[in-house]
């Protein structure tokens, strides 16, 4: 199937700091793009891989689940990590999950983690019934496109397709069990109005992480994807300030790049 429209993957070369942006679940690289831009603009290398099953449309990602976009992340991190000197992990909403899940399993490999409306669980009606559910319902409303500002618009699907959200479920139960591996600086980005991931999830990854160097901030004018929201500048800013205080080449790259 082709890839709809602006939903394509994202990769730059640059410097010998890396970060790794995890896009959502239904969603698709676009609703990270600007961020991604806007990182790269600074001198970082950056890679933004498109999730298996996703950005084409809501039926191929009944053939995915968990496994393989995880695997996905993995092996563009994996890359970054050979390629570059420190290496840091964005996600948003699923793909906050998803960036959990690597900074538990690699470890200091990772330098920092930074996260915006981090999924924790399953809060539909549904999840409980998703294990029979799955089998005779195909697809649920979609939840593409949870943003305050006008006019801006996430490329996702209308549908959520139960199986692959039956996997995310079992998916965010294994992360939950592995935030306390979680060690690495954390900046955590969250709004208090979010119609997707309640705050709730952001509050269950502070306490559960083992990370002592945390920032959390709130994002008052934004819905769930603020990444495409009124706060955006605000979380590229804060992010690429981030990396800059704790990967010293990040100053100078910039500077090399007129950032």
């Amino acid at each position: 199937m082709p890839v709809l429209p602006g939903a394509e993957p994202f990769r730059h070369e640059g410097g010998e700091v890396g970060v790794l942006l995890c896009h959502g679940f239904t969603g698709s690289p676009q609703s990270l793009r600007p961020w991604a831009e806007y990182l790269a603009g600074r001198g970082l290398t950056v890679s933004l891989p498109l999730l298996p099953g996703h950005g084409t449309r809501w039926q191929d990602m009944q053939l995915t689940g968990w496994q393989d976009w995880y695997a996905e992340v993995d092996r563009a991190l994996r890359e970054l990590l050979d390629r570059c000197a420190q290496v840091f992990v964005f996600g948003l909403s699923m793909g906050g999950a998803l960036a959990l899940r690597l900074a538990a399993k690699h470890g200091d490999a990772i330098s920092g983690v930074v996260l915006v409306n981090p999924a924790n669980k399953v809060h539909d009606q549904l999840a409980f019934a998703l294990p029979v559910a799955q089998h005779f319902i195909r697809s649920t409303p979609g939840i593409a496109s949870d943003i305050a500002k006008p006019g801006s618009v996430e490329v996702g699907y209308d549908r959520v397709p139960t199986r692959a959200a039956h996997s995310l479920r079992k998916f965010l139960q294994l992360v939950d069990a592995e935030l306390p591996q979680v060690t690495q600086p954390l900046l955590l980005l969250h709004s208090p109005q979010d119609h997707v991931v309640p705050p709730v999830d952001s509050a269950r990854v502070l306490a559960r992480v083992s990370s002592t160097d945390v920032t959390e901030t709130l994002l008052e004018q934004s819905y769930h994807v603020a990444t495409l929201d009124h706060d955006a500048e605000r979380i590229f800013a804060d992010s690429f300030a981030f990396v800059g205080r704790l990967a010293e080449s990040v100053g100078r790259e910039g500077a090399e790049a007129g950032g």
